[in-house]
């Protein structure tokens, strides 16, 4: 469905299944360069579950319009605002990569607004290599190799798809190559900036899971629980041998993770 938030025309992804303000909602919030089609199968399965969804495009992204926010924090803000425009009930947020800075800070600058969290391949500090940053400033393909290559775990590389015939890596190509000129690299840099996990961390009153993958190269498992070790009452689920793209590596345990929060 289409949304106006902040003025900007957005695209909002539903599962299949209208919007209705009077069920439990749910905010699924994509990683850096990436866009609803994250969530194919996720959205899908909580619209069919007694859950209203929204997985945006995040602004400048996807088919949204606008340009691309440049802070965690204006994202954060930004997603209060969505639930304003779509009139949806207090939220869990599910976020991954960028997407889980994103839910955390929502929940810390509006905690009226959470009703939970899902924080996936998630990191106190969310640091970015300068090579990486220059190339995705420069807009130069190889970013996209980079994030490709570090964000996809071994079985992902060598084809290990559950559906027939579709590789990951490639398909994890094709949207970040969607992405217009800046975007990637405002998102990439974002994510470098953003300080304020541990002390949004310690304001966090609603429930909150951890996903992180045993092979994560960015944002390793080691990093994702030393912010868990912030908020004593947290669930943690570690899973073997996956990636940072936990989506589409591992989407049926990924599932069975966040439904279970």
């Amino acid at each position: 469905m289409q949304l106006s938030v902040d003025g900007v025309e957005t695209f909002v992804a539903t599962g299949g299944r209208p919007f209705e303000p009077s069920l439990p909602a749910v905010v699924l919030l994509h990683g850096a360069g990436f866009d609803h089609s994250t969530w194919a199968l996720h959205s899908r399965w909580f619209a069919h579950h007694g859950y209203s969804v929204l997985a945006p495009d995040l602004p400048g992204h996807g088919r949204s319009q606008g340009k691309s926010l440049m802070t965690i924090a204006g994202m954060a803000d930004w997603t209060a605002a969505l639930l304003d425009a779509a009139g949806a009930r207090p939220a869990r947020l599910i976020g991954h990569s960028m997407g889980s800075l994103i839910a955390l800070e929502t929940a810390a600058r509006h905690p009226d607004r959470v009703s939970g969290l899902s924080l996936i391949g998630t990191a106190a500090t969310m640091t970015v290599g300068p090579d990486l940053l220059k190339a995705a400033e420069a807009n130069d393909p190889s970013a996209i190799d980079m994030v490709s290559i570090w964000g996809l775990g071994l079985k992902a590389e060598l084809g290990g798809s559950l559906a027939p015939g579709l590789w990951m890596h490639q398909g994890a190509q094709r949207v970040l190559q969607r992405c217009a000129p800046g975007v990637l690299h405002s998102d990439l840099n974002a994510c470098n900036t953003y300080q304020n996990a541990l002390a949004a961390a310690a304001q966090i009153k609603v429930p909150v899971t951890f996903i992180l993958g045993e092979r994560d190269m960015m944002t390793p498992a080691k990093a994702g629980k030393t912010l868990a070790a912030a908020m004593p009452h947290a669930r943690t689920v570690a899973l073997p041998a996956a990636g940072h793209m936990m989506m589409i590596e591992q989407p049926d345990e990924l599932l069975a993770a966040i439904k279970d929060n």
